[in-house]
């Protein structure tokens, strides 16, 4: 109720009434330092966020080769071991693997999949109990996003920002360019950025010749190339490729004969990538090297040349 001063006809709140008046301007006030909270968040979020555009004509760098007159490798220069490879080359069956590994729903998507997402945390209950090592959940545009525009670090702000430039990312390349990306930047282990030098330094041939199980080992890469190695840890190797390969065959992208051929292959890879043993190599190499910054100063390194030397 409200009680009628004794001047001026003003309005006195009862007690109740009082109460309610201050608890309304109380979450009122909490409303608006929240979202003030939250646009100076934002501000700062956004205000370093890269442009999804940059990618447009992005090409990663790649190694510069030296070969002999007869066409063998002697030499790489180069910051980052990498040999990029157009989408219309990459074989169906790898970039098949990948996407059966890391994005099943990738052309399906909008660079961030919700269901993709409730899948991982529903088995991260599961791993988390089990001591097992948690899923991330990410999209391959989104891995595309913190792998080429942003950094590696775990925290809320690279993970929101992750989210948006993968929206953005699709907005800007199609599926196929954002595929290229991923499969020339992902870091594979072994010395090895890309599919294209992954396949040489680990099988010693062209993505071309892969097999389906060879494949299928590089597409388990991504989740730790060290929990996957080839021969410190062939067993847990072994057992993520297989199980791409069923998810391959799961969702008829390989035939179950196919698959159950692949099941059967041993997991043997090469110890160091393919070089020749010239005597004077060595020495000519770095003779070639020397040349090489002379003429094309830091483009050597990240270029992507193909160099055939006079060594035979």
């Amino acid at each position: 109720m409200r009680e009628e001063g004794a001047r001026g006809g003003l309005s006195v709140l009862n007690p109740p009434e009082r109460w309610v008046a201050i608890a309304g301007v109380a979450v009122l006030s909490a409303i608006a330092v929240a979202g003030f909270a939250i646009a100076i968040y934002a501000a700062w979020l956004f205000h370093d966020m890269p442009d999804a555009g940059d990618l447009v004509d992005y090409r990663p760098p790649t190694a510069t080769r030296a070969y002999a007159w007869d066409g063998t490798l002697i030499g790489e220069f180069s910051r980052e071991r990498r040999i990029f490879v157009p989408y219309d080359n990459i074989p169906p069956q790898l970039a098949q693997a990948f996407l059966a590994a890391e994005d099943r729903n990738f052309f399906q998507h909008s660079g961030v999949d919700a269901m993709g997402l409730t899948r991982a945390m529903m088995r991260n209950v599961l791993n988390a109990a089990r001591g097992k090592r948690l899923e991330g959940g990410s999209t391959i545009t989104q891995q595309v996003a913190k792998n080429v525009l942003l950094t590696s670090d775990a925290t809320v702000g690279r993970k929101l920002k992750e989210a948006i430039l993968a929206r953005r990312l699709e907005q800007t390349l199609n599926k196929e360019q954002i595929l290229e990306l991923y499969l020339n930047e992902i870091w594979l282990g072994y010395r090895s950025y890309g599919v294209g030098a992954a396949a040489y330094n680990y099988f010693g041939k062209s993505i071309s010749d892969l097999t389906l199980a060879e494949s299928a080992y590089l597409a388990a890469l991504p989740k730790g190339p060290d929990n996957y190695h080839p021969i410190r840890r062939k067993a847990n190797a072994i057992a993520r490729r297989n199980w791409i390969i069923g998810q391959m065959a799961d969702l008829g992208w390989v035939s179950r004969v196919d698959a159950a051929n692949a099941l059967k292959e041993d997991l043997k890879v090469q110890k160091a990538p393919s070089r020749a043993k010239y005597r004077d190599a060595d020495f000519f190499v770095e003779e070639v090297r020397r040349r090489g910054l002379a003429t094309l100063g830091q483009r050597l390194n990240e270029g992507g040349y193909y160099m055939r030397t006079t060594l035979d």
